[in-house]
């Protein structure tokens, strides 16, 4: 049985955008995606990481870039939404089984910080392999429509 990665989380500004670039404008990620509309350009990335970066300065916490044994697999992490810690992670095609590993070491944390009383995922109705967060203990809330996408809202308590 192959070994699984070692995953760590650095900031995005540690990876070359142009991983970035490449990992966001996979064809593939729109299926899941539905506010990944249009394509992405330099600028495009550019941009993103800053709003991410801002996110750290706002509020001490934001998304990080994954990597498994040192390479670039794909980004993801916490972002205030409201009175929420909505958890987000974007994979590159070939990392996605890689997606429970990082979740439970992203949860892992959050459990260290005491600001972080719950973690919500949103997701779109068009994944319908949610398994892997029951296991987790996340409960489905509801539906809600953000930039006009419907998303299906799950919470898990972290305390």
């Amino acid at each position: 049985m192959p070994q699984r990665p070692d995953i760590t989380f650095i900031r995005l500004t540690g990876v070359a955008p142009d991983a970035i670039l490449d990992h966001m404008s996979d064809p593939r990620l729109a299926e899941h995606m539905p506010l990944l509309k249009n394509g992405w350009d330099m600028e495009t990335c550019t941009a993103f990481i800053a709003a991410k970066e801002a996110c750290w300065a706002r509020d001490g916490l934001g998304h990080w870039a994954i990597l498994a044994d040192g390479r670039y697999a794909g980004w993801g992490g916490f972002q205030k939404e409201g009175e929420d810690w909505d958890y987000g992670l974007v994979l590159r095609p070939q990392d996605f089984g890689l997606g429970l590993a990082i979740i439970r070491k992203a949860l892992a944390y959050a459990r260290t910080d005491a600001r972080i009383p719950h973690v919500t995922f949103l997701l779109p109705p068009s994944r319908r392999h949610v398994r892997g967060l029951a296991r987790l203990g996340a409960e489905m809330v509801g539906e809600i429509t953000y930039e006009g996408e419907v998303f299906r809202k799950y919470r898990l308590e972290t305390s």
